[in-house]
Formats: structure tokens, C-alpha cells, sequence
């Protein structure tokens, strides 16, 4: 039953127990963990340049884009089952896709200079990068069947 522990699993210590800062300090240093927190701190910038009406409107769904990039990439990340890591993912495509449309949005509505839009554009698509590499690394064995069918076949 335990034949397939692994001692020599970088998250565990001598003892044997699980070291959860050292996990959480492996999430927090990956490099799509660093860019998403990039984003994070220019979509707040963004937000908080918005008037009232507009900060109403996009404020709230802009930070739950960005701030979904950091979630869904950690409970990925501390996960091994492929089924869970690809539905992390296409939520995290999502989101991103959605915050690149709204700075097409905004400049629409002509709210900021089209050069603080444009950093948090190139800054998405250097995550979109950065996922594309991600995602190769998945293990598609490591599966189970949730119910749902999605990610299964």
C-alpha cells in the first residue's frame, strides 16, 4: 500500500512529515506565481485610478480576474491529479482572457493611456507563455474520474 511513497519528496522533511512552508515557498517562487502577482499589482493600479462609476463597474470583476490567476494557480499547483490541474487551468485561461478584454474596454471608454493599458496586455500574454510551458508539465496518468466526464477521456 505504501510502495509508492517517495522519501525522497522534496515536501517532506527528515521526520517525514509534510513541511508546508517549503511547498508554499515552491508555489510562491514558480514563475507563473511571480507574473500573476505582477498582474495583480498593475490591475490594482488600474483599479485604483478609475473613476467611481467605472471602479463600480470593472473594479470588482478586474481584481477577481487577477486575484483568480494567484488561487486557481496555487490549488493546481498543490495538486498531482491531472483532472484538477486542466479544469485549474481553462478557469485561469478564462479569467486572463477576461482581464485582456476589459483593457480593450477601457480604452474604448478612453480612461487610461493606452501605455498603462498595454503593460498589463504584454504582462498577460507573458503569462499566457509562461502557462503554455506550465500545462506541458501536467502528467495525464495521473488522473481520476470526478463525474463530470471533462478532462477524463
Amino acid at each position: 500500500m505504501w510502495d509508492d511513497f517517495d522519501d525522497e519528496d522534496p515536501d517532506f522533511d527528515e521526520e517525514g512529515s509534510f513541511d508546508y512552508h517549503k511547498d508554499q515557498e515552491r508555489v510562491y517562487k514558480h514563475p507563473l506565481m511571480k507574473k500573476a502577482r505582477d498582474i495583480v499589482g498593475l490591475t490594482k493600479a488600474l483599479v485604483g485610478s478609475l473613476d467611481e462609476a467605472r471602479r463600480e463597474l470593472y473594479g470588482t470583476l478586474m481584481l477577481e480576474d487577477s486575484l483568480s490567476l494567484t488561487a486557481k494557480f496555487s490549488a493546481a499547483e498543490n495538486s498531482s491529479d491531472y483532472v484538477i490541474k486542466m479544469e485549474k487551468a481553462m478557469l485561469i485561461k478564462i479569467h486572463a482572457k477576461s482581464l485582456f478584454s476589459i483593457t480593450y474596454q477601457l480604452a474604448l471608454e478612453e480612461t487610461h493611456a493606452e501605455e498603462h493599458l498595454q503593460l498589463l496586455r504584454e504582462a498577460i500574454e507573458e503569462y499566457r507563455k509562461l502557462f503554455l510551458d506550465w500545462i506541458k508539465e501536467f502528467d495525464s496518468k495521473d488522473r481520476t474520474d470526478d463525474g463530470w466526464g471533462i478532462f477524463t477521456g
